[in-house]
């Protein structure tokens, strides 16, 4: 049986308009954004430095891909508004830029195409499904977007069978599995503490 508060709706969870943002639906996500930014920043580093243990088979570093892709389906699954996958991915990518990224630049526009694929998955799910399926298809589309993009810009000169295919399929597991799993487990974990009770993500814990 369904204990709900009284200050829930029908279905226990509060309507806060889901394609308006508020004012705290963007101050976290800009917090996630800035967060991811300077982890982004520092993963550089770790993504630098582990090159040579992945020397048996250079395309599966891609499997720490997915950090990289995690605050596209972070941002999605707490704020659950159009837009947010691909603010919170986007101004990541900007703020690992102005840190000083190795790539430079260019990481603002992969960074966009990255929030495009996770946010395509939550458009698709007309941005009312939020549960793990929904975290995976967001994970694996954010990963494909990522995938496709340095498959022709960063991996261009690399053989099609030897590297590039390989490397695009490691990148979508990984992110499949640290963006999508990740952000999922992440969200459940914060839920409870009181944290998201602003946000669907957090009033879910009122079902019981």
């Amino acid at each position: 049986m369904a204990c709900v508060s009284s200050r829930y709706p029908l279905g226990g969870v509060m309507n806060d308009n889901t394609h308006r943002w508020r004012t705290i639906d963007i101050v976290i996500a800009s917090v996630i954004a800035v967060t991811f930014g300077v982890i982004f920043w520092a993963w550089n580093t770790v993504w630098s430095v582990t090159e040579s243990a992945f020397a048996f088979f250079p395309p599966a570093q891609a499997i720490l891909y997915g950090i990289w892709l995690m605050p596209a389906v972070l941002a999605g699954l707490i704020i659950r508004k159009p837009g947010a996958s691909l603010y919170t991915e986007v101004v990541a990518a900007i703020i690992s830029a102005l840190l000083g990224s190795k790539w430079g630049g260019a990481v603002i526009v992969q960074g966009l195409c990255q929030g495009l694929g996770a946010e395509l998955a939550f458009a698709a799910l007309r941005y009312r499904s939020w549960k793990l399926p929904a975290a995976l298809l967001a994970g694996a589309l954010t990963g494909l977007s990522a995938a496709i993009y340095d498959f022709f810009v960063w991996n261009s000169e690399y053989a099609l069978g030897d590297y590039r295919i390989p490397y695009a399929a490691f990148t979508v597991v990984s992110s499949v599995i640290i963006a999508g799993l990740g952000s999922w487990v992440l969200v459940r974990a914060l839920a409870p503490t009181g944290v998201l009770d602003r946000f669907g993500a957090g009033r879910e814990r009122a079902l019981i």
